[in-house]
């Protein structure tokens, strides 16, 4: 005989399937009642009013310790997280290809029924500039309700929650279908030789799982109330290309017709007005799909337009995201942004040679070597030469998949917990989820919520000022309990 939460999973299966073919509609009620019928079988829930403080206290000591990449030093978050974990009788083991940069796995066994889940989270941060901060950068001040500091939001929330997490598992000997091993790694900012690269190569039996979790997802809050989910189901991967443009040296007063610099500004110049054609895979349909059925009016026709992109319609959407939505015209296709310039060394000599870069991120299906002919043929000047430019290769991942236990399960939650939707995306940026996913298991980006004004007045990640709101630490916290125990419990 089913069970009750069984039989809500399956119909919330059948109507999302009957649903899918005229445009995917939410049945929050059911997928209210799968939550609350997948926690009343479960293990008895942590007393989170109790954990807030404890959450907290932990939350602040790591902001409080300096992790800027470079140099890292992320020893002094994983020796702090290696002092509270053991304290309670939990396992630790420190992997390190640098002494200062180690990486941290700890590991709660489970009945091995099924394969083990991983739960990642960075223990570095990017670099500051203290003057521009209204709190310095690593005091972790509470103030209105918001926590100040460099990694509030990438990436030491998942560095608490893993470590929460496994604190109560074990506090509350919480039976386990499935091990739950948690990575504080290091060098995600720009050094991932001394972390997941390493931690892949040469300690993958020590991270191996089913499923991850990772950063790269997040809640979208709007006017303080909630939106969306976002839950990075794939990436882009990063392959920037060096412009080198060549040209007659001579003295200032005298003008050149191929002055080296002329000649790369106009390459970039053709870069910046090419459009790069609309690319969608399943992962960016579905998201597109979403977003379309939970908006009105004209948002909603350009999230359907951009569904047919060789279409008018899609062509205008397309203009006014790349206006005022440049993220998702970013998710529709392999972008460019041209970062540095270099050229030149004294004011009254003209150089011989001048080089541009171009970030480019490439959408997993992109050819790199078609796309930089095209590149060649869109600039059209063979004083310039164009070539990828040397960086740390990333592998080229499958998508995690949509039909997953693992998606599933972060679908009933994130209505549970944030009584909201949720959308696969294709992430923009870079995360360490590609080199977990080259290894087989299928990764998702989770993340907590943040008020989309942030953004723009320069609170977000990897900005001049950084926070997190208290009470969306806290959630986040919950919700990443809720879906590792929804999927790692015994049955």
């Amino acid at each position: 005989m089913l069970s009750v939460s069984r039989k809500i999973e399956m119909e919330i299966r059948i109507t999302s399937e009957r649903t899918r073919r005229g445009g995917w509609r939410l049945m929050p009620s059911l997928v209210v009642m799968a939550s609350a019928a997948v926690l009343a079988q479960g293990p008895r829930q942590p007393d989170w009013a109790r954990l807030e403080d404890e959450t907290m206290r932990h939350f602040q000591a790591v902001l409080r310790l300096d992790t800027s990449n470079p140099p890292g030093n992320e020893v002094a978050v994983t020796d702090y997280l290696k002092q509270v974990l053991e304290k309670e009788g939990i396992p630790v083991q420190i992997f390190a290809r640098e002494p200062n940069r180690p990486n941290l796995v700890a590991r709660l066994n489970g009945n091995g029924k099924k394969q083990p889940i991983l739960f990642m989270g960075h223990t570095d941060v990017v670099t500051v500039d203290p003057k521009k901060w209204t709190f310095p950068p690593f005091s972790a001040t509470r103030d209105g309700g918001y926590v100040y500091g460099r990694g509030s939001l990438d990436d030491k929330p998942h560095v608490v929650a893993g470590l929460m997490l496994l604190l109560e598992l074990k506090r509350l000997n919480v039976p386990l279908d499935r091990d739950v091993i948690f990575l504080a790694e290091s060098g995600e900012e720009g050094t991932t030789s001394v972390g997941i690269d390493f931690m892949v190569k040469e300690h993958i039996a020590d991270i191996r799982a089913e499923y991850c979790f990772a950063e790269g997802g997040n809640v979208t809050r709007v006017g303080g109330k909630v939106k969306f989910a976002s839950i990075q189901a794939m990436e882009k991967v990063p392959r920037p290309i060096e412009l080198t443009a060549a040209g007659p040296s001579g003295h200032a007063s005298v003008p050149l017709k191929g002055n080296a610099i002329v000649h790369l500004s106009a390459a970039l110049a053709a870069l910046g007005a090419w459009r790069v054609p609309i690319r969608l895979n399943a992962t960016t349909r579905e998201y597109f799909t979403r977003m379309a059925a939970i908006s009105t009016g004209a948002e909603a026709e350009r999230y359907r337009a951009v569904l047919t992109p060789d279409s008018r319609a899609a062509a205008a959407a397309d203009d006014y995201f790349l206006e005022h939505e440049p993220r998702y015209a970013s998710m529709l296709r392999t972008s460019l942004s041209p970062t540095i310039m270099q050229g030149g060394y004294r004011v009254n000599v003209i150089p011989s040679e001048a080089k541009a870069t171009v970030d480019v991120r490439m959408v997993p299906e992109e050819d790199p070597a078609q796309f930089l002919e095209t590149v060649r043929k869109v600039i059209n000047d063979p004083a310039v030469s164009v070539r990828y430019a040397p960086r740390a290769d990333r592998p080229i991942a499958a998508a995690a998949q949509l039909d997953s236990e693992a998606f599933r399960t972060i679908e009933t939650f994130v209505a549970k917990d944030y009584d909201t939707v949720t959308l696969p995306i294709m992430g923009t940026g870079a995360t360490d989820m590609a080199q977990v996913r080259s290894t087989g298991p299928q990764c998702y980006g989770i993340g907590p919520a943040a008020d989309f004004e942030d953004g723009p007045k320069g609170y977000g990640a990897h900005s001049d000022q950084e926070r997190i709101l208290e009470t969306e630490l806290h959630r986040f916290v919950r919700f990443a309990w809720d879906v590792l125990v929804g999927m790692a419990r015994a049955k």
